[in-house]
Parts: structure tokens; C-alpha cells; sequence
């Protein structure tokens, strides 16, 4: 609705007698006045005012006479009126009073207005034209922090020739930067940034001569930057970056703006050198270039900015070394070269600066030893050293003033024990060290800082205890210890940290039991004290802990059951108790955690029936590994278990008997054996290659160095390397190197149910081993052949020295990927789908996308590997195995089951799944958690995006 409607025919009436009253040239002040008064009515009518702000805006009348002057002058707000006759509104300042709605086109009827400012509302709708009919009284406009949208109008902008100040920040204005606004050549201050302006910077604006301040940042400008900007001599600050995209570099004409203050043109697509010319602007304080593509060395003529208290050449391109020409920008506070390629020392006269409270150098190739007297000045706030290749000790007196609140040095090869200082320094935040040379121990006063909210020590070389006497802390949220040589108990005083969100201590040599206080650490999200010496039992209290999403307490000492408090961690993701000594059963009350989808309990003593409802149905056998007396559908049928050791037990008291009568009849089969082969001249044949009744058959699809019976050889409990619903992989020995050998399950029978052997049919099984045999790709896992019987099939694959993904992200080895290599392995993962979906012959549909699908060689290249086996697997009960794991069900599966339609008829759609499954999944970069309600239709991931509203499911999953 524009403005003229929302008036209403009496507003309209009105203006147009107060436009016609303004154009006869009442020469009575009064009536001048009157008719401003009447004017700002119609503005306050098109106003919207909730706090009640212009409620004192209105006409009283006594004696007949209308008392304008008293009444408006005085106690309108934000009115200010001439202080002598002719009467004369000459301020009108509304800002920051909540106000909204549009502007009323009267406003053009207050021709002495001298000051306008509206900012820091909510007026929208365009800027009226009649603006500029104030005319050339005009001074001073400012509508900034508004929500103005359109075109600026501009055409008769030149009527207020006076204006000098036109500030715009902030509003919603589109199209071209007004170009008529160069006329306006009384002009000091310019501010037209934070719109979506577009297109280029006008050349024009370079005759505004009279310019001291010039704002066009947070737009969308293109183009090259005018040289013309050059001749605004007097510009003091100059805003150009943020969003707009330039081409080119900073033109070396603004070496000519010795006036210069600030210069900011940070995030604005800059390339090339920075020119040498700058070196002119030696009044400067402020010097942004930031986010850009700037190369070539910092010139060292930037030394003659003796002024500058900051500058920020981060995040761009440059090489080189620190020039020593720095070292006379001695009212430097702020240096931040982080992100580029800087290379050589951290020069000394760094830790000279008298000034510098921020130091931020990461990300750069430099070395050596940091100067050892940084901090000396006692004013540095921030220091962030991190990502380089620096050695040598840390400074000792980095907090010598007590105003150091971030010390981040991680990734680098600093030696020697972290300063004792650093446990004085009260205003410290944050504390970063990790993965350097550190040894020695923690400053006992570390963990007692007061406003302390991260330390991360991770990956150095740490010894003693942790700290026994650690203080109430109500800040603390994440505390890593992890991957030291740290020793003793972990002290119960670390129950004080009642703010502690992340405890990672594994990889120490912490011993003693798991303290029963954790349990008063209710923000606790992420616990992990794996690879440890830690004894005693599991505490039940450890289920009070209700933030907990992750808890790895593997390769440990434990002992005792498995609590089954621990049901009542509502959110946890994520257990992992493998490599202990717990005894006794799973509890069955831990498959009612709902949002469990990773769990392990291999290798330790316990027993009875695995769990099978909820999440334990999903998990495979590798989670209950190790576990002699654990039984259930995940690994052996108990009633098969229940036979087994029947028999074992019947069997003890004549142990040596049958182990005499075992013996004896080896050595007669092997006789026998013997004897056969040799009468056929054959014996050597079953040393080297097959003999022609042999029942199995090798399948190579290139040249191998190895034979079936090679294969066969490979297959025992020794060599086993994983388990999975889509079979067992053993690791094999060959005269070439390593394979890997898949055996996939068959349908079980009760007739060959003693001899331990599946049964499996062809059904298609050798061509489409054949299909999948001719693939070659760089990212997909290769199959070098196949070895079947009548029995079973045994699939023969290359070896990923690295094991999976799912390993690296959530095994034992977690935490050892870099995000480069995540990145890296995420794009080669995707490139190994692409190719099953678009350019293999035929097209083949994953669908088991996951982290323990995703196998990495011995550079950490991935390989996609089981593609395509869920159509070799004949599983006509269980569609849900054939889909895929839980966590990821297809698009397409999951769909047909919900309408009923055939398997089959679904493949059409699946490429998509698996391509929304590598973005779900990927957990280098966080894990997208989805809860799944308990409606069937909200477990397919299509229907439940559109059942919660996002209608464009497919463009929300890839944003």
C-alpha cells in the first residue's frame, strides 16, 4: 500500500492544502508555522508509534486562537523550532523511538527544515521524492538503521544543495548507486553502505571534493574501484569492502589521500600487489585489506605508517617475510597476518612493540623461536600462533600485565613446560596448546582461573597428575588432557566444573577408578577417558549425567557389570566400554535409548543374551566381539551356543581320550591323503593351483599372484578384521602384499547347521560379479576377484591399510584426522558415487552410504567399498538389511515399504538417496542429527521433511 492511500481522503485533503499554502508565500511567521505544524500531523498520521512517543503531537485551541508556537515548540518532542521570529520548525529528530511505517510525502512541506533524522526505527516502503523539496535549508539528513527499500530517488536531489551529511546505512535500497548525488558538492559526509546497491561506483563521486568521510561497504558493487576516489583529498575514512565483489586491485591513486584515517577495504575481492603508494598515508590508524587476494610480499614501505595503531593483512595471499620496517610502528596494537604464506621468524622487534595488545600470525609457514621477551610490554590481550612450524619454549611473560585473555598455540613444535606464569593470569578465556612438545606439568594454579572457559593441552608430552585442588568453576565448559603422559587418579575435585560440557582425558596413564562425583556434572555432553589404566567399576551415578551424548571409556581396566542406570542418558549417540574386564549381561534397558547409533562392547567378559530391540537390532557383530559367553542374533544363535558348550562340558572328563583318538586319526587322513594324490602325480597341485574335482572357484578379473586355496587359507579367526551384515573380512597374507577377503553370508539351514556352513544360491550372483569385477575407479574400492562354491562365496578386494572412516571418526584412533584430510576424503568419496551413478556401465545404486563404507590406503585416499551388494544379497525377509544400515535407510526403500510398492520399482529414486546420505552422514563436519519421531511416516526422510515444513527438502539437505 503506497503512501497516498494509507492518508485516507482527509490526509489527502490536507496535503494538499498544506502543499498549496506552501506555495503562496504566506508571509506571516504564524502562518508559516501553522502550515509546518499541519505538515508534520500528516507525517505522524503515516507513523506507527507503540511506545507512544509522538503522543503529545496535537492542536490545542484557546480563546479561538490556535497557541502554535508554545505548544509545538515546547512540547512537541522531538521538535525544535527557531528561537526568534519568523517561527520556524528547523529540527526534526524521531530517531530511536521503535517507530514504523512510511514517510509521508509531507515532509517535503518543512522548507526551513535544517536537521532531519529518523534513524534507528522501522520505516519502510520507498523514500518519498518529496524529500528533496525541503530544499536547500537542508543540512543534515540521516534515515540510517531503517528498512527503506526501492530505488533511491534521486532526480531532484540537487534542490537541497546545502546537504552535508546524507547518511543511508542500513536500509533496504536496490539498483544503482544515485549518480546525481555528485552534484551535492557541499558534501562531507556520505554513508550509503548496507544496502544492496549494485553495479559500479559512479566515477562522478570523485568530484566531491569536499568529502571527509565516504561509506559504500556491505553492497553489492562490481567493477573496478575509480581512480578518481584519488581526488578526495580530504577524506579521513574511506569504507569500500564487505560483500562487494571488485575487480582488480587498490588503485595506487589513493596514495594520494594523505588525510587519511581509516581505510577499510576488508572482504571486497582485491588481487594483486599491495601498492607501494600507501607508504603516503602517513596519518593513518586504521588499515584493513583483509579476505581478500592480495599477493606479493608486505611492502616494506607500510614501515612509514607511524601512526597506525591497526593493521589487518589477514586471509590473503601474501609471501614473504615480516619486513623489519615494522618494527617503527611503535603505536601498534592490533597485527593480524594470519591466513597467508608468510614464511621465516617472528623478527624480535615483535616482542618490543610497546603497544601491541594482538598478536594473530596462524595459519603461515613461519619457524623458529618466538621472541622470548613478547609480553614484556604487559598489554597483550590476544595471541594466536597456532598452525605454524614454530619451536623453542613458550615466552614466559606473555601475561606480565594481566591482561591476557586468549593464548592459542596448537599445531606447532613448542617445547619445554608451559609457563607457571600462566597460572596467575586471572583474565585468561581461552587456552589452546595442543599437539606440540610440551612436557613437564600442569601449573597447579591453570585449572583455577577465574574466567577460564577452554584449556586444550592435547597431544604433547605431559607427565605428574592432574591437579588435585581444583576450585568451584562456573565457566569451564571444555577441559582436553587428552594423548599425555599424565598419571594418578583423576581427582574428584573435577566434579567442581559445574559448567564442564567436554572432559577428554584418554590416552594418559591415569589410573585409580572412575570418580562417582562426576555424576554432579549436569552439563557434561562429551566424556571420553579411553586408553587409560583406569579400574574399579563403571559408576551407576555416571547415569545422572543426562546431557551426555558420547562416552568412551574402551581400553581400560575395568571390571564389574555394565550399569543399568545408564538407560537413563536420553540423548546419548555414542558408548564404547570395549577392551575392559566387565562381566555379567548388557543390561536390556539400554535399547530403549532411542537416539543410540553407535555402540561397542567387544572384548572384555560378558555374557548372556545381546539386546535386539531398538538401536542393538541395527548394530553388527563387530560391537559384540571378544565376548566368549555373549550370545544372540548380532553373532552366534544362542541356542547353537547352548549346544556348543552342552557338549564342551560332557566332553571334559574324557578330554585326553579324544585328544589321543583325534591325533590318531589326522595322521590317518593324512595318509590317506598323501597316498591318493600321489598315484595321481597330483600332490604338488594342491600346494600350487586347483585340481580339476576341486569344489571351489577362482574368479580373477586381473592378473593374480595367488590361488583359491590361498584364499581358503586366510580364513581364521587370526585374520579377521571386521564383521558386518553383509559378511566377514579376514586380512590375507600374499606373495605380493596384502588382500582384503570378504566371506558373505548364506541362508542358514538346520542341515548344516553342525558343519557351521551357509548355503547360498546363485540368483544372478555371478554376473553381477562380473559387473562389479570391470569397475575401476580411484575412489572405489577394487575387486580383484571371487571365490565361490556351491556353499558360499568369498569376494577378494584390495587392502585398505587405513581401515574405515567410521574408524578414524568414532574408534579408538578418533580425533587423528585433520579437517584438510576430512575435506579431502569427502570430496574423494563423493567423486567415487558420481561415478556409480553416472558413468559406470551399468548405473549402480549404493545404498549403504556410511562412515564404515568409506575405506581409506595407506595416504588416506578414500574408497567407496560394498556399492552395489545389497542387490547380490539375497535376503527376500529382511528389505531393511537390503536397504541399507540404520541411521541411513534409502529415500526409496523406506518409501516402498510405506506404500506397498515392489522393491523393484524404486530404483529410479535411490541416486538421490545416496547423495543425501554423504551429506547426513558426514561427520568431519558434524554429524546432522535427525530425531525421528515415532510415526512411521516420519521415519522416511522425504515425508518428514515435509510433514515438519520444509518444503524444499533436497535444497535444504545440500545447503
Amino acid at each position: 500500500m503506497d503512501g497516498s492511500r494509507r492518508l485516507g481522503c482527509a490526509g489527502v485533503f490536507a496535503l494538499a492544502v498544506v502543499l498549496a499554502m506552501s506555495s503562496c508565500g504566506f508571509a506571516s511567521g504564524q502562518a508559516m508555522l501553522s502550515r509546518e505544524l499541519q505538515a508534520l500531523l500528516l507525517v505522524k498520521d503515516s507513523l506507527h508509534d507503540p511506545e507512544g512517543h509522538l503522543t503529545g503531537w496535537g492542536l490545542a485551541e484557546r480563546g479561538g486562537e490556535v497557541e502554535m508556537e508554545l505548544l509545538a515548540c515546547s512540547s512537541w518532542k522531538g521538535i525544535r523550532c527557531s528561537s526568534s521570529p519568523p517561527y520556524v520548525v528547523e529540527a526534526l529528530d524521531v530517531s530511536s523511538m521503535n517507530l514504523s511505517g512510511f514517510l509521508s510525502p509531507a515532509i517535503g512541506a518543512l522548507h526551513n527544515l535544517v536537521n532531519l533524522s529518523l534513524a534507528a526505527n522501522n520505516l519502510s516502503g520507498p523514500l518519498p521524492e518529496q524529500l528533496w523539496d525541503i530544499g536547500s535549508s537542508l543540512r543534515f539528513l540521516n534515515i540510517s538503521n531503517n528498512l527503506f527499500q526501492g530505488p533511491f530517488p534521486s532526480a531532484n536531489v540537487s534542490r537541497c544543495s546545502s546537504l552535508q551529511v546524507l547518511d543511508a546505512y542500513n536500509n533496504n535500497f536496490t539498483g544503482p548507486l544515485p549518480l546525481q548525488i555528485s552534484s551535492l558538492t557541499e558534501l562531507r559526509h556520505l554513508h550509503l553502505g548496507g544496502n544492496f546497491f549494485d553495479g559500479v561506483i559512479p566515477p562522478q563521486y570523485g568530484a566531491l571534493l569536499n568529502l571527509t568521510y565516504l561509506a559504500l561497504s556491505g553492497n553489492s558493487l562490481t567493477g573496478r574501484i575509480p581512480v578518481e576516489l584519488g581526488n578526495l583529498v580530504l577524506l579521513t575514512e574511506l569504507y569500500l569492502g564487505y560483500y562487494n565483489i571488485f575487480d582488480g586491485g587498490i588503485p595506487s591513486s589513493l596514495g594520494r589521500l594523505s588525510a587519511l584515517v581509516v581505510l577499510d577495504m576488508a572482504d571486497c575481492g582485491l588481487t594483486d600487489d599491495i601498492p607501494a603508494h600507501l607508504q603516503n598515508l602517513t596519518k593513518l590508524d586504521s588499515l584493513f585489506l583483509q579476505i581478500n587476494s592480495l599477493t606479493g610480499p608486505i611492502p616494506p614501505g607500510l614501515g612509514a605508517l607511524t601512526s597506525i595503531r591497526s593493521l589487518d593483512l589477514s586471509n590473503n595471499l601474501l609471501t614473504g617475510h615480516i619486513p623489519p620496517s615494522l618494527s617503527q610502528l611503535l603505536n601498534l596494537k592490533l597485527l593480524n597476518l594470519f591466513r597467508n604464506q608468510l614464511h621465516g621468524h617472528i623478527p624480535s622487534f615483535i616482542g618490543d612493540l610497546p603497544s601491541l595488545q594482538v598478536l594473530s600470525l596462524w595459519e603461515n609457514n613461519l619457524t623458529g623461536r618466538v621472541p622470548q621477551q613478547l609480553g614484556t610490554n604487559e598489554n597483550l590481550v590476544i595471541v594466536d600462533l597456532s598452525s605454524n612450524m614454530l619451536s623453542g619454549p613458550i615466552p614466559p611473560n606473555l601475561c606480565l600485565g594481566d591482561q591476557l585473555e586468549r593464548l592459542v598455540l596448537f599445531n606447532n613444535g613448542f617445547s619445554g613446560s608451559i609457563p607457571d606464569s600462566l597460572g596467575n593470569c586471572r583474565k585468561l578465556v581461552r587456552v589452546r596448546l595442543g599437539n606440540n612438545q610440551l612436557s613437564g606439568s600442569i601449573p597447579p594454579g591453570l585449572l583455577a582461573l577465574p574466567s577460564l572457559q577452554m584449556l586444550e593441552i592435547p597431544l604433547n608430552r605431559l607427565n605428574g597428575s592432574i591437579p588435585l585442588n581444583i576450585p568451584l568453576s562456573t565457566k569451564l565448559g571444555r577441559l582436553d588432557l587428552s594423548f599425555n603422559n599424565l598419571s594418578g587418579a583423576i581427582p574428584a575435585s573435577i566434579s567442581n566444573i559445574s559448567a564442564l560440557q567436554t572432559l577428554l582425558l584418554n590416552g594418559n596413564a591415569l589410573s585409580g577408578s572412575l570418580i562417582g562425583e562426576i555424576s554432579q556434572l549436569k552439563r557434561l555432553s562429551k566424556l571420553d577417558c579411553s586408553a587409560n589404566n583406569l579400574s574399579g567399576v563403571i559408576p551407576a551415578a555416571l547415569g545422572q549425567c543426562g546431557a551426555l551424548t558420547y562416552i568412551d571409556l574402551s581400553h581400560n581396566q575395568l571390571v564389574g557389570s555394565i550399569p543399568s542406570d545408564l538407560q537413563y542418558l536420553g540423548v546419548l549417540d555414542y558408548l564404547n566400554l570395549s577392551y575392559n574386564h566387565l562381566t555379567g549381561a548388557i543390561p536390556p534397558s539400554l535399547q530403549n535409548i532411542e537416539t543410540l547409533t553407535s555402540a561397542d562392547f567387544s572384548f572384555n567378559d560378558l555374557s548372556g543374551v545381546i539386546p535386539d530391540k531398538g538401536q542393538f537390532a541395527t548394530f553388527n557383530a563387530s560391537s559384540f566381539l571378544g565376548n566368549a559367553d555373549l550370545c544372540g542374533v548380532q553373532l552366534v544363535p544362542c541356542s547353537l551356543q547352548t549346544d556348543s558348550m552342552h557338549r564342551r562340558v560332557q566332553g571334559e572328563p574324557a578330554l585326553v581320550y579324544w585328544l589321543i583318538v583325534g591325533i590318531i586319526s589326522s595322521l590317518t587322513v593324512v595318509v590317506f591323503v598323501v597316498g591318493v594324490f600321489c598315484n595321481r602325480h597330483a600332490f604338488c597341485a594342491l600346494l600350487g593351483r586347483e585340481t580339476v574335482d576341486s569344489p571351489w572357484k577362482l574368479t580373477a578379473f586381473q592378473k593374480l599372484d595367488f590361488t583359491a586355496s590361498h584364499v581358503l587359507s586366510c580364513l581364521t579367526d587370526e585374520n579377521v578384521i571386521g564383521k558386518g551384515g553383509s559378511g566377514t573380512v579376514y586380512k590375507c597374507a600374499t606373495p605380493s602384499g596384502f588382500v582384503a577377503v570378504k566371506r558373505l553370508p548364506g541362508t542358514y539351514s538346520q542341515a548344516n547347521a553342525d558343519v557351521g556352513v551357509g548355503g547360498s544360491n546363485d540368483h544372478g550372483f555371478s554376473a553381477e560379479i562380473q559387473t562389479l569385477g570391470k569397475i575401476r575407479h580411484r575412489n572405489i574400492v577394487r575387486l580383484l576377484g571371487c571365490v565361490s562354491s556351491r556353499e558360499t562365496n568369498l569376494l577378494v578386494y584390495e587392502y585398505m591399510p587405513n581401515g574405515s572412516l567410521g574408524e578414524l571418526l568414532h574408534g579408538t584412533r578418533a580425533g587423528t584426522l585433520d579437517w584438510a584430510k576430512r575435506y579431502k576424503i569427502a570430496v574423494e568419496a563423493a567423486c567415487g558415487l558420481h561415478y556409480l551413478h553416472h558413468d559406470c556401465s551399468p548405473l549402480i545404486v549404493h545404498r549403504d552410504v556410511k562412515s564404515n563404507n568409506i575405506l581409506l590406503d595407506s595416504k588416506f585416499e578414500a574408497h567407496v567399498a560394498d556399492f552395489g551388494l545389497a542387490k547380490v544379497l539375497d535376503y527376500p525377509e529382511s528389505m531393511s538389511l537390503v536397504a541399507g544400515s540404520y541411521g541411513y535407510i534409502a529415500p526409496g526403500e523406506e518409501y516402498g515399504k510405506l506404500l506397498g510398492e515392489e522393491y523393484g520399482k524404486l530404483q529410479g529414486i535411490t541416486n538421490e538417496a545416496d547423495n543425501i546420505t554423504i551429506t547426513l552422514m558426514w561427520d568431519p563436519f558434524g554429524r546432522v542429527r535427525v530425531h525421528f519421531e515415532s510415526r512411521r511416516e516420519e521415519r522416511h526422510l522425504q515425508l518428514w521433511c515435509r510433514i515438519t515444513g520444509i518444503d524444499h527438502w533436497e535444497e535444504t539437505i545440500r545447503a
